[in-house]
C-alpha cells in the first residue's frame, strides 16, 4: 500500500485596509506564536483542518483573527516550493481581503498581536509573506481597475477627494483630479448625498455613496465598467 509523506495545507490571509486620516493602504499582520520563526511578523493563517473546505478555513481564520464574517475574501495564489517551510512541508493557500478600518474587532486582533502597517513600511516578514504582498498588491492594482474593490476599504460615506486620495495610495502615484472626477462620475455609480464634508475647508466637499445595486445589475447585463484612468 503507497504511504505518502507527512504534508500540510495552511491558509494565509492578506487583509488590506485603507486609513483615510493619514492616507495610507494598510496591511493587517502578527507575531507568530509558533515554531519556526515564533515572535516575527507573519500574515494572519493557520492550517487547514482535515474535514474542512478550503474557503470555510479561510473564513475560520479571518474571523479569528479579526472578529469579521461576510466582507470581500477571495484566493488569490497557492505557494508550494518543497522548501518554502523549514518546520514541514507545507503548502500555503493564499486568500485576499479588504476591510474597513474601523470594522476591525480591536478586541480580537490584540489579543492575537495583530497590527496594521502602513504598506511601504513593513517590517522584516516570515517565510514568503513579503512575495505574497507584493502579489496581492499587484491584484489590488489590476481589481480596482475593472470592479469596486476601493469602496471596500471606505466609510459608507466619502468624499471625491477622499476617493481619489484612496486610488492614488492603491497606484502608488498621482492622478489628475479632473480626468478621475470625470471618469468615476461617468460610471453613473455613485449617489451624491446632501451634506458635506466640512472639515477641511469652509466649502465643503458632498459626500458620496456607491450604488451597489446598480452595479450588480450591470455586472448581470455584461457591462464592463473601468473606475480608473489607464
Amino acid at each position: 500500500m503507497y504511504k505518502a509523506d507527512q504534508m500540510w495545507v495552511a491558509i494565509d490571509c492578506l487583509v488590506f485596509g485603507y486609513d483615510v486620516q493619514e492616507e495610507k493602504l494598510k496591511v493587517l499582520l502578527f507575531k507568530r506564536k509558533v515554531d519556526p520563526f515564533s515572535g516575527q511578523w507573519s500574515l494572519i493563517g493557520g492550517l487547514v483542518n482535515y474535514n474542512e473546505d478550503i474557503y470555510a478555513s479561510a473564513e475560520r481564520v479571518l474571523k479569528e483573527f479579526t472578529g469579521l464574517e461576510g466582507v470581500f475574501l477571495e484566493q488569490l495564489h497557492t505557494y508550494g516550493k518543497a522548501d518554502r517551510d523549514p518546520g514541514g512541508r507545507v503548502i500555503s493557500i493564499l486568500f485576499w481581503s479588504l476591510i474597513k478600518l474601523d470594522q476591525l474587532f480591536k478586541d480580537t486582533a490584540n489579543a492575537h498581536g495583530a497590527k496594521w502597517f502602513d504598506i511601504d513600511e513593513l517590517p522584516q516578514m516570515v517565510l514568503d509573506h513579503c512575495q505574497m504582498i507584493e502579489n496581492g498588491k499587484e491584484k489590488l492594482r489590476f481589481q480596482a481597475k475593472n470592479a469596486p474593490l476601493g469602496f471596500e476599504l471606505l466609510p459608507e460615506n466619502f468624499t471625491m477627494p477622499q476617493l481619489l486620495r484612496l486610488y492614488q495610495a492603491i497606484y502608488d502615484q498621482q492622478l489628475d483630479d479632473r480626468n478621475f472626477r470625470k471618469k468615476i462620475l461617468s460610471t453613473k455609480l455613485l449617489v451624491k448625498q446632501d451634506f458635506k464634508d466640512k472639515s477641511s475647508s469652509k466649502k465643503g466637499a458632498y459626500f458620496y455613496q456607491f450604488d451597489k445595486e446598480k452595479y450588480q445589475e450591470l455586472k448581470k447585463k455584461g457591462y464592463h465598467i473601468e473606475f480608473v484612468l489607464k
